[in-house]
């Protein structure tokens, strides 16, 4: 089984019945940090990264041409929870790069913790992404912002978040519709995110993520 380079940055994938399988190469060989299925190959190893367990993934399944990360990036990840998306930004930028993983829910923060005890370039920080004057303390400048919030004003979590973001970095907002207004359409949701991130941001790509992650969407952002 032959795994190859896919398009996107960091990411890699074989062909299994027809469909790809997304991977990542680990960073901390021979060690699963989520019960993933681990495949060597030409003396490395790889990591299937799931669609349904990530809006990442699934939006790289679902043909974004780019995602923006690159190898030694900065990121800051708000509501990086148990760290299963995380874990795989810990490959993708390497051991040069360094993921700031803020969630503000302490039970899944423990998780967090054990995995980072392995890999060293992530930072965990229990934390309410709404208090950037807290955050500003903790983390640096960063190339990356990825936000993955239920919460109903994680619009203006992300907005308010920028404020760390290097001029021209990227910026991903995972949206979920139902936690903003369970009485509208996701995708009214969605056209009414796109008019207010346009007015700050350049929006690169949007992918809704139907059928791996229901009543959500992707936007792919530049900094202006």
């Amino acid at each position: 089984m032959e795994v190859k380079q896919h398009k996107i940055f960091g990411i890699f994938y074989i062909e299994k019945k027809g469909k790809k399988v997304l991977l990542t190469e680990n960073l901390v060989p021979n060690e699963k940090s989520f019960d993933e299925e681990l495949i060597k190959y030409n003396e490395k190893e790889f990591r299937v990264f799931d669609p349904k367990r990530s809006k990442l993934a699934s939006t790289i399944i679902k043909g974004s041409p780019n995602v923006g990360f690159r190898e030694g990036n900065v990121v800051l990840y708000l509501g990086s929870s148990h760290g299963y998306t995380t874990s795989f930004v810990s490959d993708i930028v390497g051991n040069e790069g360094f993921v700031f993983a803020v969630d503000i829910a302490p039970r899944v923060m423990r998780d967090l913790v054990f995995l980072c005890y392995k890999r060293k370039n992530i930072a965990p920080i229990l934390l309410d992404a709404n208090k950037i004057n807290l955050l500003k303390e903790r983390i640096s400048a960063v190339d990356m912002l990825y936000q993955d919030v239920a919460q109903k004003n994680q619009i203006e979590i992300f907005l308010k978040n920028l404020v760390f973001l290097k001029k021209d970095g990227y910026a991903l907002l995972a949206v979920k519709a139902r936690s903003i207004d369970v009485t509208k359409q996701p995708k009214q949701i969605f056209k009414e995110v796109r008019e207010k991130l346009g007015k700050l941001l350049t929006i690169i790509d949007y992918r809704e993520l139907e059928p791996f992650q229901k009543d959500h969407c992707m936007f792919i952002c530049k900094k202006k």
